[in-house]
């Protein structure tokens, strides 16, 4: 949820709602405070604007996600700009300032951090230049974090776009991850306190080659076991512009042969955006620019259960999966219930 005032503005006005702080600070709270969600989410990552936002009840968002064992982060990075020399390849703003953003994040309630470098396949790139320039300021972003108290999640994103082959996405994000990781060590970043969140390998949108979902996750894990570092614990793909059932059924391919083959000792999941949010956004269509929360929430629940299947290998598709509706801590306390009444009856 970490969308920019612009960004998530963007996408209010394709489907009719007017883009306030008002409307922002609704939408955010129903995808935060929807009962059951703690049960699918581990972790939210919030746009600066929404770290001070509150809820009805008058609490900031952070601690209000805190309160349901959800830990909030933050993505504290500015905006991407071409870098100069090479068309097509761009780096993003921020590390300047980034220590002091850092300090006023964690005092109002950030736990991680999130940088997202974005990469671009085609005729010329990305570049060399490129690619280490953006994973030097991955490394450099991360090892600010851990100074300042902040979990880092690095993200290099190598976009959809493109005609590129499923072999040439592989080789690049071979490339990009394995200087990453180099960086990051010459940087001195201390890799057990890292989190991946990462593109899904993929082929280009406008490939002419089509490939399985078995073949796509066979390409993942291929590229993870060649490149990834035991120390970092968590891969979270984006969804990066796929549908909720593409990027589910993908997820839950990688997860399959991670639980068939084994030696793969991280554990896979996601962290989506646009895959859960367009499905909820669709449904403003329609209503006269009014957000409708309830419906929003509803089926909000049901997209979680999916990409929670889909993280465990359990996705079976066209068949929903059990949506759990209470809090996790409070479903746990109605079943300590009858217990006490029987230890009850017995004394």
């Amino acid at each position: 949820t970490d969308e920019g005032p612009g960004t998530i503005g963007g996408r209010f006005e394709n489907v009719g709602v007017e883009n306030t702080e008002e409307h922002r600070r609704i939408y955010r709270q129903m995808l935060y405070d929807t009962p059951g969600i703690n049960n699918y989410l581990s972790a939210a990552i919030l746009d600066p604007e929404t770290m001070y936002q509150k809820d009805d009840d008058g609490v900031p968002f952070p601690q209000a996600l805190e309160k349901r064992n959800i830990i909030p982060g933050v993505k504290p990075h500015l905006k991407v700009y071409e870098l100069p020399g090479c068309p097509g390849d761009t780096v993003m703003q921020g590390l300047d300032s980034l220590a002091q953003r850092c300090k006023e994040y964690k005092a109002a309630g950030a736990k991680f951090a999130k940088w997202r470098s974005p990469l671009q396949i085609s005729r010329w790139g990305p570049s060399r230049l490129a690619i280490e320039a953006n994973m030097n300021d991955l490394a450099r972003y991360a090892l600010i974090c851990q100074d300042e108290g902040l979990v880092p999640i690095v993200e290099p994103d190598i976009v959809m776009k493109g005609e590129h082959d499923l072999e040439t996405a592989m080789a690049v994000n071979i490339e990009v991850q394995s200087t990453l990781y180099k960086a990051m060590l010459e940087h001195g970043v201390y890799m057990e306190g890292t989190i991946l969140k990462t593109n899904l390998v993929n082929p280009g949108l406008s490939c002419d080659t089509d490939y399985s979902v078995e073949e796509i996750a066979m390409a993942n894990t291929a590229v993870l076991r060649r490149t990834m570092p035991v120390a970092i614990r968590g891969v979270n793909f984006l969804s990066g512009g796929q549908t909720l059932e593409g990027a589910a059924a993908r997820l839950n391919a990688i997860n399959q042969v991670k639980n068939r083959m084994g030696r793969m000792p991280w554990n896979i999941s996601f962290s989506w955006s646009w895959a859960l949010q367009a499905p909820l956004l669709d449904l403003c269509k329609g209503k006269g620019g009014k957000i409708p929360l309830k419906e929003m929430s509803e089926l909000y629940l049901q997209e979680l259960a999916i990409a929670s299947a889909a993280a465990q290998g359990k996705y079976k598709e066209g068949i929903p999966p059990e949506v759990i509706r209470e809090d996790e801590e409070v479903k746990k306390k109605d079943a300590d219930e009858p217990t006490k009444e029987a230890e009850a009856k017995k004394e």
